[in-house]
C-alpha cells in the first residue's frame, strides 16, 4: 500500500479537501404566521427594498397573486419593461428546446396561453385534461345547435372555440418537444 490511507468519499472530483462536517444545515421557515413550511421563495418586503420575505411555495403563490409588476410606471416604461420581460422570455424559451425549462408553472406559458386559460375561467398551472373539461362544458351551454339564433352565444362559443385552439396546439408542442 501507498500509505495514504482509504478515502471516506470515492467521487470524482474529491470534495474531502473542503471540509467534511455533515452536520444539517438550518432552513428558515415560512415567514407565514402560523406555516411550519421551508421558506424557500423570496419575495420583496416592498418595491425596491433589498428585503426579503421567505415563504413556501404555497404562500408565496398567495402573496405574488395580487402583485401590480407595472404599478408606479408611467405607459412608456411599463412598455419598455414589457419588451425586456419578453426578450428575456424569449430566450427562456429557446432555451426550454434543450430541456433547460418546461412544465406549467415556470413562466412556460405564453401571453396567448394565458389569456385562453382566463377565458376558459382557468388557473394558470391547469393541465389539459382540465382545459378539455372546461371547454366541453362552456362548449355545451354556448354550442349553435343548442342556441339557435343567440348571436352573444354564437359569439362567446367562437371565442371559447379560439381559446381551446390555442391551449391545444400549446400542448401538442409540449407532447411532440417532450
Amino acid at each position: 500500500m501507498s500509505g495514504r490511507g482509504r478515502k471516506d468519499n470515492w467521487g470524482f472530483p474529491s470534495w474531502g479537501s473542503y471540509g467534511k462536517n455533515r452536520d444539517a444545515v438550518a432552513q428558515k421557515e415560512c415567514d407565514r404566521h402560523g406555516c411550519s413550511e421551508a421558506g424557500l421563495c423570496p419575495a420583496p418586503k416592498s418595491p425596491n427594498n433589498p428585503d426579503r420575505w421567505y415563504f413556501c411555495q404555497k404562500h408565496a403563490a398567495e402573496y405574488n397573486r395580487g402583485w401590480d409588476y407595472f404599478e408606479g410606471l408611467d405607459k412608456e416604461a411599463a412598455a419598455e419593461r414589457q419588451r425586456t420581460e419578453q426578450r428575456d422570455a424569449d430566450a427562456y424559451a429557446e432555451a426550454s428546446h434543450y430541456g433547460w425549462a418546461g412544465g406549467s408553472g415556470d413562466g412556460s406559458r405564453s401571453k396567448d396561453e394565458m389569456l385562453a386559460l382566463e377565458i376558459l375561467e382557468l388557473e394558470a398551472d391547469a393541465d389539459f385534461d382540465a382545459i378539455k373539461k372546461s371547454f366541453r362544458i362552456k362548449a355545451k351551454g354556448l354550442h349553435p345547435d343548442v342556441n339557435p339564433g343567440d348571436k352573444e352565444a354564437a359569439k362567446e362559443f367562437e371565442k371559447i372555440s379560439v381559446a381551446y385552439e390555442v391551449l391545444k396546439q400549446a400542448e401538442d408542442r409540449r407532447v411532440w418537444k417532450g
